[in-house]
């Protein structure tokens, strides 16, 4: 429901403030800061783009929790969408959304009312049922394990398979 009302205020919204702003100024200056904002927000959304990427770089890098540069990324690349779409409430929502301080507040907001599980890095695909997998607790850097080889006996490849046509 939500969404239904988003999808018909903000329209309402933008026409109401159109009518309002080409009234005051007119409609050749309402037009021209329309097309303005969407050029100041296409460069503005590039160089915040490219931080976010280098952040997201730099977590991936030093294996860090990825959440939050990819938080920004996703509200910088939604505040390219609000820029390129005409109108002023719409416009001022995506430069809100370009200053960090804002994304901050609404991270944190965000924050409060979504609960993450838990979080893995990397896969632990591969491991056989028998296979044990524990932190050492004496050395916090290694890691305990005992393996078994799937497939160390492979027999030698006796000709096609059957599968192929050769």
């Amino acid at each position: 429901m939500w969404l239904f009302a988003l999808f018909v205020a903000v329209p309402i919204i933008e026409i109401a403030l159109f009518i309002q702003v080409g009234g005051l100024i007119g409609l050749w200056p309402t037009l021209l800061i329309v097309v303005v904002t969407a050029v100041l927000g296409t460069a503005l959304v590039r160089q915040q783009g490219a931080l976010a990427m280098s952040q997201l770089r730099q977590s991936f890098a030093e294996l860090n929790d990825p959440a939050e540069p990819l938080a920004n990324g996703a509200m910088i690349l939604l505040s390219g969408a609000l820029l390129l779409t005409p109108g002023f409430f719409t416009d001022t929502m995506g430069f809100l959304l370009l200053i960090p301080a804002f994304r901050t507040f609404v991270l944190k907001e965000l924050r409060k009312r979504v609960k993450v599980q838990s979080f893995v890095m990397g896969q632990q695909a591969g491991f056989s049922q028998n296979t044990t997998y524990r932190q050492n607790p004496q050395e916090p850097g290694v890691i305990d394990g005992e393996w078994e080889e799937l497939d160390g006996d492979k027999p030698k490849n006796q000709g096609p398979s059957g599968w192929t046509r050769h």
